[in-house]
C-alpha cells in the first residue's frame, strides 16, 4: 500500500518467488483469524462448493473476521446464488451464525431491515452483513444496493465477484470482462466472447454515493482481506467490500490455480486493490511484480480464443485496460515501496 497503516505490520518476504506471509512472521495481534484457536468457523465444513472455489474461501475468512470484530454479535443476509446454494441444501446448512436467505436481488434491503430491527430493539451491538455474488449485486440487486448506500444504512455489503452468473449456468453479468466466454457470450463471430465497454464498476459507484468505506480485496491476500473487513466493522453506516474470487468451473481453470489467478489479476492491473472513505481513495495496493495480462489469461479456457491470430486485438485491448487501471490508481510500486 502507499503507506503501511499502524494497524498492519510491515514484513520482509524471505521466500523467493512467493508473496505468502505465514503467521510465524507476524506478531500475535496481526496473525490471521484462521490461524487462531478462537476462530468462529462460521462457514463450517460440509458445504458443497466446487473444488478450488474462491467464493467459499473468501466468505469463510470474511465472516470469521467480522465475528471476531463484533464479539460474535453478527447476522448475515445472503442473496440467492452459489454461496447460498452450496452452503444450504435443504434441510442442511454449513452456517453457524444467524443467517437469512433473501431473494436474488434484495439482500441489501433485507440487511437494512435487519439493522433497523436491531436498532428498534435497542440491540445496536448486533451488526449486519449482507452478501451476494456479482450477479445479485451488480445486476439484479443494484437498485436495492444503491438505496442502502443512499440511506447510509448500517450494513456491510460484501460482493464475491467471480465475474458471471455461475450458479445458473455461467451467464454474463455486468462484471464479466470483455472477450470472456460465457454461456451467453460465446466465442463466435468477429468479436468473440463478451463485448468491451459494457458493465459497471460497483466500487466506483459506491464511492460516488460518498459512503463511509469502500474497498476491493482478493483471496490471494487473506491478510489484506481480513484487515479491510475488520476496518469496515469498526465503522457505522453503509460499507461495501468487493472480493475477487476465481471460479474454476466458470473460468475453465484448474482448481489449484485459484489463488494464483487472483494474485495475477491484481499483479497485471486488471483488478486493482483500493480503499476509499467518504468518496475519496485513501490507499491502493502497489503491484510488486507486474505480469503481462496474457500470462493471467492463458490459464483460463474462457479466454482461449483471444490467443488466435484473428483475435489478437482483443488481447491488446485487455492489456490497454490493465495499463489504464495502473495509471488511474497509481499501482506501480516505486523504489523502496512494499519491500
Amino acid at each position: 500500500m502507499t503507506q503501511v497503516p499502524e494497524t498492519q505490520q510491515k514484513v520482509k518476504f524471505y521466500q523467493t518467488g512467493t508473496l505468502t506471509v505465514g503467521n510465524r512472521l507476524l506478531d500475535k495481534e496481526h496473525r490471521s483469524v484462521q490461524g487462531t484457536m478462537d476462530r468462529s468457523n462460521s462457514l463450517d465444513s460440509g458445504h458443497r462448493a466446487c473444488q478450488g472455489c474462491g467464493e467459499a474461501l473468501g466468505a469463510r475468512v470474511a465472516i470469521d473476521v467480522a465475528m471476531r470484530a463484533t464479539n460474535n454479535q453478527l447476522i448475515a443476509a445472503n442473496a440467492t446464488g452459489c454461496l447460498e446454494v452450496f452452503t444450504t441444501p435443504y434441510p442442511e446448512t454449513a452456517w453457524s451464525i444467524p443467517w437469512v436467505h433473501s431473494l436474488f436481488g434484495n439482500a441489501a434491503a433485507v440487511g437494512a431491515g435487519i439493522a433497523a430491527a436491531m436498532k428498534a430493539k435497542g440491540r445496536e451491538d448486533v451488526r449486519v452483513i449482507a452478501q451476494g455474488g456479482d450477479g445479485g449485486t451488480t445486476d439484479i440487486g443494484f437498485g436495492c444496493l444503491s438505496g442502502m448506500f443512499d440511506r447510509n444504512d448500517d450494513v456491510l455489503y460484501i460482493c464475491y465477484n467471480n465475474q458471471a452468473y455461475m450458479n445458473t449456468g455461467v451467464q454474463r453479468s455486468s462484471a464479466t470482462p470483455g472477450a470472456a466466454r460465457t454461456a451467453t457470450t460465446m466465442p463466435v463471430g468477429d468479436e468473440p466472447g463478451n463485448v468491451f465497454s459494457t458493465g459497471k464498476s460497483v466500487p466506483l459507484i459506491a464511492m460516488a454515493h460518498n459512503i463511509p468505506y469502500v474497498a476491493t480485496a482478493s483471496v490471494h491476500d487473506l491478510h489484506d482481506l481480513e484487515y479491510k473487513v475488520n476496518k469496515a466493522m469498526q465503522i457505522r453506516g453503509a460499507r461495501y467490500i468487493e472480493v475477487f474470487v476465481p471460479c474454476p468451473l466458470g473460468w475453465g481453470s484448474k482448481p489449484g490455480d485459484t489463488v494464483k489467478l487472483s494474485r495475477m489479476a491484481v499483479e497485471c492491473g486488471l483488478y486493482p486493490l483500493i480503499e476509499a472513505e467518504d468518496g475519496e481513495i485513501t490507499a491502493a495496493t502497489k503491484i510488486r511484480h507486474k505480469v503481462p495480462v496474457n500470462d493471467y489469461l492463458k490459464l483460463q479456457r474462457r479466454f482461449a480464443h483471444v490467443f488466435k491470430p484473428a483475435n489478437a486485438h482483443q488481447l491488446e485491448e485487455l492489456q490497454v485496460i490493465a495499463d489504464r487501471n495502473i495509471r488511474r490508481f497509481d499501482l506501480l510500486a516505486r523504489e523502496g515501496e512494499n519491500e
